[in-house]
Parts: C-alpha cells; sequence; structure tokens
C-alpha cells in the first residue's frame, strides 16, 4: 500500500501518537500544527484521517488530518515525512468529502502557502497573534465601575452562566460561541488551567448571597510556555456600552503581570479593525498569523 493512502477513520487508534507526531512538527516548523480544539478532538470520536507507514491504522504516523462539523480542518505532516505529496494527500482527501472545507494554516508557513495555491485555494480568513511585554504598570488593578466586582472563576458553581454569558457574547463567534459544558471540562483538565486566571466581572447585592449575584463578563487567562494569554474576554451583550471592556481586559493584564511574566499575547481577526486599533493604542504588535484557506466561492 501506498504511503500516500490515506485512511478515514471514526476514532483513532492512538490519539498520542498524532500527539507525538504534531509535536515533532512544532518542533521544526516553530508553530503548532492542531489548534486546541483539534487537539482535544483528538479523543473524540469525529472525522479523522490518517497516512502511516505502512498503510494501516496502527502504524507509525506520518499524517493526520481533522475535519470538524463547521467544515473547518486541519493537517500535518511530520518532518520526515515530507515532500513526498502526503500533505497534498490530506488536504485533497479533505476537500474530495467536503467542497466547502476550511483549513487551517498555523504560522502560513512557505510550504502550507503553496499547496493551498496548487490546489486552488485562497485566504479565507485571517487571525492574527498580537504581542507585548508586560510592565510593571500593569500589575496595578483598574478601577471598576460601581456596583462591579472581581472574583476568582469557582468550576462546578459558575460553569452554566458563565457558560450563557459566553454564549451570548460570542453569538457570531464560529468558534468560541460553540463553548459547551464538554469543552469548558475538557479546558479545566489541561495543564494550563487555573481558575485564578478566570476572572469573572460580578454585579449583585452580596457576595455571599448564593443567587443574588450575575456574571457581567469576564476574562479568562492563560499561562503556558512561561508566555501570559488573553485567552477569550467577553461581555454580556445587554451591559455593554458600560465601559467594562477596558477595566476587565486590564484586569486580566494585572493578574497575568502578578505571576512575574514578562509577555503576555492575544488572538484577534485580522478584519475586525477597532479591536486592532484598540490594541495597538496599548503597545500590541503583530507576531504571527495563521490563515484559513477554502476555495474562491467559500470566500
Amino acid at each position: 500500500m501506498s504511503t500516500a493512502d490515506v485512511t478515514r477513520l471514526r476514532e483513532l487508534p492512538d490519539p498520542q501518537a498524532v500527539l507525538a507526531a504534531a509535536s515533532a512538527a512544532r518542533a521544526t516548523d516553530g508553530v503548532a500544527p492542531l489548534g486546541e480544539a483539534f487537539e482535544l478532538a483528538l479523543t473524540r470520536p469525529g472525522n479523522h484521517r490518517l497516512i502511516t507507514a505502512d498503510g494501516t491504522p496502527d502504524g507509525a504516523v506520518l499524517g493526520y488530518a481533522g475535519l470538524a462539523e463547521d467544515g473547518s480542518a486541519e493537517a500535518l505532516v511530520v518532518p520526515d515525512a515530507r515532500r513526498r505529496g502526503l500533505g497534498r494527500a490530506l488536504v485533497q482527501d479533505v476537500l474530495d468529502e467536503r467542497g466547502d472545507a476550511r483549513l487551517w494554516a498555523h504560522g502560513d508557513l512557505p510550504a502550507a502557502r503553496a499547496l493551498a495555491a496548487a490546489l486552488g485555494l485562497e485566504v479565507s480568513r485571517e487571525l492574527l497573534v498580537l504581542a507585548r511585554p508586560l510592565t510593571r504598570d500593569d500589575a496595578s488593578a483598574p478601577d471598576l465601575p460601581d456596583g462591579v466586582r472581581v472574583r476568582p472563576f469557582v468550576p462546578g458553581q459558575d460553569d452554566t452562566e458563565l457558560l450563557a454569558v459566553n454564549a451570548a457574547a460570542f453569538a457570531d463567534h464560529p468558534e468560541q460561541g460553540a463553548l459547551d459544558q464538554t469543552g469548558l471540562d475538557e479546558r479545566m483538565g489541561l495543564d494550563w488551567f487555573n481558575p485564578a486566571g478566570l476572572l469573572l466581572l460580578v454585579e449583585g447585592e452580596s457576595e455571599g448571597e448564593a443567587g443574588r449575584e450575575e456574571i457581567v463578563g469576564f476574562h479568562w487567562t492563560k499561562v503556558e510556555d512561561g508566555v501570559g494569554e488573553v485567552y477569550v474576554v467577553g461581555v454580556r451583550p445587554d451591559h455593554q456600552g458600560r465601559g467594562l471592556a477596558g477595566p476587565l481586559t486590564r484586569l486580566g493584564l494585572a493578574h497575568l503581570a502578578g505571576l512575574g511574566l514578562g509577555e503576555v499575547e492575544l488572538y484577534v481577526e485580522g478584519d475586525n479593525a477597532p479591536a486592532l486599533a484598540t490594541y495597538g493604542r496599548v503597545g500590541f504588535v503583530r507576531r504571527d498569523a495563521h490563515v484559513m484557506y477554502s476555495r474562491a466561492v467559500q470566500r
């Protein structure tokens, strides 16, 4: 059997083997080939594709592709197996099944751009990575509007309301708005998760009276490999316009600076001009880009 033969699988026999392949690709490319959501999906039934050394599902992993229900897809080839057409075989198989597939190219590396051009794919989305140093001034907590206070997330207590606020705040966002209890549980099980870093803006008569307060916004921070991240910032739509977003953002920066971190990064859509202008004013600059490719009809 040719090593370019693609095997479609409902479940992966060894998700760790794919993670190891992704780790090898990251070590060579300097950027992870799979996003967090796709890595988490490796252990679940889904739409998986493998290319292995012997053509069987249990063989050594040479390449992998995952296709999500929303049509987004990601693929990787281990460094030692590149320049053999495996990446093209994986991507073509995804497109053969779903012509409207949208394929992520993390870091938008030259090889990804060349493959996209060869397959007639065009850029349909750009997610930018912005970064800046954390300074001593960032460690100072901002003033909050009257009646609003901050407290850390309590797993098991705040899950349902946090998910409701997140769904409302990101109703038009293709990934974040789909976060459910399973996704939250998965992220809480990751090494980087720290409930103290998930800051809730709450409003109510008494901090100690259950059911009397409500979550009006949140700033979910992340720390991985010594770098802080503005993971998610959300404000309930019916509380927007109250000036909460700025203090909420600074609360997260203060938390990260208080941990002694030297740098913070965030992700923002490349066509979100107001957000780019806002982040630019506080010192964020472009570091990287993750690009989504699809057929022109899907743009």
